[in-house]
């Protein structure tokens, strides 16, 4: 490259670097604005006092941070989340993986499961929390009526503070296992068929020996996104206790309270200081679970 030819390469570079800049710019600024600000101004919030419609608010460090420590309903709530999570991450994962092996192997009917699975995905859960109040109610409710058919007492699924939290996480198992199987279903759709042959004819010739040295490991990617999915969203759980028992009997969640603080009682800055903490507590268990499983991923 000649003298004269440098200058023009460099100046060939910026233009192309300054033209890449502008087709990023709305995306980057989109980002900024929906992600990065809203933060900013949570943080902001969360070492004040604001009460929602006060004109005016008083800094105070890390006090909200340690009433919720001292909070015995956001204590309760984490309980509770962490009860429903452990339900529901596990049952949600491997009942779904069930489910796909048994729909992947059909011919004829294969379309009808999918349909029949996905169905709850697709339904609003406001709606289906309806339903299942009224499924689950201790005089009219045909599953008491079940109970009392086989002479049993009836039980107060929603209002026993024993039953409440799984009750509404084997809900939760029932709303997302629709949505897992499908993901399952696209994993199991790329593994090779030569491999299991390859399996067979090494002397793995029973399924169970063949879903553990083929199926298991090649489903790893598709099994550690589906965890991580599956436990931001059991940790997410608001509709159902909002509609089911609106936080009576003991059964607030992280969410619930966070609304109950910040749009019941308007208490904005202790509500962003508990969402701050819901946040962190999310963000420490995704990247746990992707870093601890990654090691054992084979892509």
């Amino acid at each position: 490259m000649t003298v004269g030819q440098k200058p023009r390469a460099a100046r060939a570079e910026r233009r192309m670097m300054w033209r890449g800049l502008m087709f990023v710019a709305p995306a980057a600024l989109l980002l900024v604005a929906i992600y990065i600000v809203p933060m900013v101004v949570l943080a902001g919030f969360s070492v004040t006092d604001y009460q929602l419609g006060a004109l005016s608010s008083r800094f105070v460090g890390l006090e909200n941070f340690i009433k919720a420590y001292h909070d015995p309903v956001f204590m309760r709530s984490l309980k509770n989340t962490a009860i429903y999570a452990a339900i529901v991450i596990p049952f949600g994962v491997f009942l779904a993986l069930g489910v796909a092996l048994l729909v992947y192997n059909r011919k004829r009917s294969r379309g009808f499961w999918e349909v029949a699975y996905f169905l709850p995905v697709t339904a609003t859960l406001v709606a289906m929390a309806t339903v299942w109040q009224f499924l689950l109610h201790p005089s009219l409710g045909p599953v008491n009526a079940a109970i009392k058919w086989f002479g049993f007492e009836p039980v107060a699924f929603l209002s026993n503070p024993v039953l409440l939290i799984p009750t509404m996480a084997l809900i939760g198992v029932w709303q997302i296992v629709g949505f897992n199987m499908v993901l399952f279903l696209a994993g199991l759709t790329a593994i090779p068929k030569d491999l299991h042959e390859a399996a067979r004819l090494d002397g793995a010739r029973n399924p169970i020996d063949r879903f553990f040295t083929v199926t298991w490991p090649m489903l790893g990617p598709t099994t550690m996104f589906v965890v991580v999915t599956t436990s931001i969203s059991a940790f997410k759980v608001f509709e159902t206790v909002a509609v089911l028992t609106k936080g009576r009997f003991g059964s607030e969640t992280l969410l619930f309270d966070l609304y109950l603080e910040g749009f019941e009682y308007a208490n904005t800055g202790y509500a962003a200081a508990l969402t701050l903490i819901f946040l962190v507590i999310v963000l420490v268990l995704s990247i746990g679970q992707t870093v601890h499983m990654d090691r054992k991923v084979h892509y």
